[in-house]
């Protein structure tokens, strides 16, 4: 098993990817939409989504270890995505801005992901990440011994699938990916996270469902109710 600093080289690694991935897209396609994006915001628009990333991240992170009974300080993917989207929208809402902003970040946020979890796959027990003991033949040893489903496998492959669907979707309907294609990267997201979260060992609330399906839950009806709410727009 590598050692636990593997995953800040993952982390480093998922951010060169997440801006290389970006800019790229930019340059593909979304430069003009973006000119037009930037020219509704301020710069107070960064700052309300790096404060939502960073609370929603240890929050909802740390709130998980709590809850199943595990001290330290935690951090969450699905925390930093619905505390920047909330942010956002709040901003948004006080600025009048009615068309979605975040379709720039679509790529790159799905391949932060697809290589950050592999950072968490490598990191062992440690970074409790874990899934639940499994008896199939891909089974991953964490360090104890025991095969184990590997979570953050399954939804780094989830986020790469995604990237590519999105591409696609860029290629043949961008107006379509513009106006809705965060919605539909949040609520993706959103679903895949909470299949998985069945195999993973932490406490629940209510009934089999722990905070991070609730959470999902409600990143996934988000983006259902942003996607009607802009059907107009992308036909």
């Amino acid at each position: 098993m590598l050692p636990f600093t593997t995953h800040f080289l993952f982390d480093l690694l998922a951010m060169a990817s997440a801006i290389a991935g970006g800019g790229l897209v930019y340059r593909w396609r979304l430069r003009q939409s973006l000119a037009r994006t930037a020219a509704s915001v301020t710069p107070v628009y960064f700052l309300f989504l790096a404060a939502g990333s960073l609370m929603g991240a240890y929050g909802l992170g740390t709130a998980n270890l709590w809850l199943s009974g595990i001290p330290g300080i935690g951090r969450s993917i699905l925390g930093a995505l619905m505390g920047a989207t909330l942010m956002v929208e709040l901003y948004k809402l006080r600025r009048g801005v009615t068309r979605s902003t975040g379709y720039i970040y679509v790529v790159p946020f799905c391949l932060a992901v697809a290589v950050g979890r592999l950072g968490c796959l490598f990191s062992g027990l440690d970074d409790q990440t874990y899934g639940i003991p499994t008896g199939a033949g891909w089974g991953w040893d964490f360090g104890d011994g025991i095969p184990r489903h590997p979570v953050a496998l399954y939804e780094s492959l989830a986020m790469a699938g995604f990237a590519v669907a999105f591409a696609g979707l860029l290629q043949f309907r961008p107006a379509v990916a513009i106006s809705i294609g965060f919605y539909l990267c949040a609520g993706f997201y959103g679903a895949q996270r909470f299949v998985w979260e069945f195999l993973k060992p932490y406490g629940t609330l209510i009934g089999p469902f722990n905070l991070f399906h609730l959470a999902c839950l409600v990143l996934v009806l988000y983006s259902v109710f942003m996607i009607l709410r802009r059907a107009d727009d992308s036909i």
